[in-house]
């Protein structure tokens, strides 16, 4: 259902990700953990299309999320 394939996003000279990998299936529950700064909502923003990647690509349902 989601997919993330060595997502990246850089704001100026700080990358914020680097090569991020994951996929979640149907039914699985997935929870972001992670540290203030760690990039949770960065990925989402970018998974949800209010961002564009620097690198990468990432789908759901096997739509990539920046051509829709």
């Amino acid at each position: 259902m989601i997919e993330t394939r060595n997502l990246s996003k850089k704001f100026g000279q700080n990358t914020v990700l680097d090569s991020l990998n994951f996929s979640v299936s149907q039914g699985e529950i997935f929870c972001f953990l992670g540290a203030n700064g760690a990039g949770k909502t960065t990925t989402i923003n970018l998974l949800l299309g209010f961002l564009k990647p620097t690198s990468g690509e990432a789908f759901i349902n096997e739509i990539d999320v920046q051509d829709n």
